[in-house]
């Protein structure tokens, strides 16, 4: 399964690399040109690029990119986290005064290659590191953070990435079928049917994280595996809507996606759809069709398609650092890393180190999270219960129209 420069998530990273922990929130982006979308000067803020430029001895950040690996490759990530980097050192003044220098470490999704990018960390002696996404930060997050480092990344994919002392994950991306059930119950939904592809990481986790949170909203729920790859699932998806249920979830790769999403309009189901992007990839778009996809309810950790002013300053930072990187697809993953961290530094003075950088982060009060249409992080310990490290607790929201995510609006964690 080689995913490179096309819509993911850390869940399906997690699946290809057999972590325990899925991950189900991924990138917005609904354009499928390979192109930087066209800004609007009227979303745009007017002091998007103040020429607050860095000076002084760089501030060294380590960058693990999961890249070249045979199953993964997302280049676009590392790309974004370097067009956030010169934007910050071009406009924000880096990281306390001085310019940000990454020390890129590219890890193929496999345990050798991870475990050797979290030494190099280490051993070039940074003062934090940015993870874009992966679905080893069992591996990575325990070494890094047990050399006093601190572990920054916009969505976690594993238990020590949520739950380890200096590890920060600016968003909710961890417990989307939390706030799918938040979401459900919000909506007067009685019963929601998840139809997920058959993998130990995601029912795993459905079973784990969503059952309970849809219990508590006083929901029936049910999970029911799809295999992997299969081009017809109109039986597993007929027994799911015996129910008549509410509300349908659909996880999986585009080809359990395109044939889940098929069935459900075969066989006449009114249920309200919620899935991570995955499921709204333009492969699954122009498989089950636009207007089979119309009403489709897409939950994300991120904003790139909008009027909203953070998500036009993406698409304008992305236009003038890495004007050939797509914005389409999970790029913003990388941007959202790197900016988080210089917004969450934005206090930090004098000497630039592993401690301060995290005590900076641990200090920062309702962090406006780059792209995220209006949420904001605080790494309090305190944001989701059981996850110390998480520090954002809503995810965004976005409804299908023509083929396109739109409306954007946030929903919170279930209780």
């Amino acid at each position: 399964m080689k995913l490179s420069r096309g819509i993911t998530s850390p869940w399906v990273i997690a699946i290809a690399a057999s972590a325990a922990v899925m991950t189900a929130a991924t990138a917005c982006g609904s354009d499928s040109s390979d192109s930087a979308s066209t800004t609007s000067s009227a979303a745009l803020p007017s002091d998007a690029f103040p020429g607050k430029a860095a000076t002084g001895a760089p501030v060294r950040i380590g960058l693990i990119n999961n890249e070249g690996g045979q199953a993964i490759s997302q280049p676009e990530n590392r790309e974004a986290a370097e067009a956030a980097t010169k934007y910050a050192n071009e406009n924000l003044g880096g990281i306390a005064g001085r310019p940000i220098e990454l020390v890129v470490c590219k890890e193929q999704e496999d345990p050798v290659s991870a475990r050797n990018c979290a030494n190099q960390m280490v051993e070039q002696k940074v003062s934090a590191v940015v993870v874009t996404s992966t679905g080893l930060g069992n591996i990575m997050a325990p070494i890094i953070t047990a050399a006093g480092i601190p572990y920054a990344t916009a969505l976690a994919g594993s238990q020590a990435e949520t739950s380890s002392d200096n590890a920060y994950v600016w968003t909710a991306g961890s417990s989307t079928s939390q706030v799918m059930a938040n979401y459900a119950k919000k909506e007067g939904m009685k019963s929601v049917v998840a139809y997920s592809i058959d993998s130990p990481a995601a029912t795993g986790s459905l079973e784990m994280i969503g059952a309970p949170a849809f219990k508590a909203a006083g929901i029936d729920f049910k999970v029911i595996p799809i295999p992997y790859g299969s081009p017809d699932a109109t039986p597993q998806v007929s027994s799911g809507l015996d129910a008549n249920p509410d509300g349908v979830i659909v996880y999986g790769e585009s080809t359990v996606c395109t044939s889940v999403l098929k069935s459900l309009k075969t066989l006449g189901s009114s249920a309200t759809i919620m899935t991570p992007q995955a499921c709204a990839a333009q492969d699954v778009v122009d498989g089950v069709g636009a207007g089979n996809l119309e009403g489709l309810k897409v939950f994300s950790n991120a904003d790139t398609t909008s009027d909203d002013p953070e998500s036009a300053l993406f698409r304008a930072v992305m236009q003038k650092y890495a004007p050939n990187t797509s914005t389409a697809g999970y790029a913003v993953a990388g941007y959202q890393g790197v900016l988080g961290l210089v917004r969450a530094t934005s206090g930090l003075t004098g000497e630039v180190n592993p401690a301060s950088v995290g005590g900076a982060i641990q200090q920062a009060q309702r962090v406006v999270l780059p792209a995220g249409d209006g949420i904001t992080f605080t790494c309090d310990g305190n944001q989701v219960p059981g996850m110390k490290s998480v520090c954002g607790n809503e995810l965004i929201v976005l409804t299908m129209k023509d083929g396109k995510l739109t409306d954007p609006s946030t929903v919170a964690l279930s209780a």
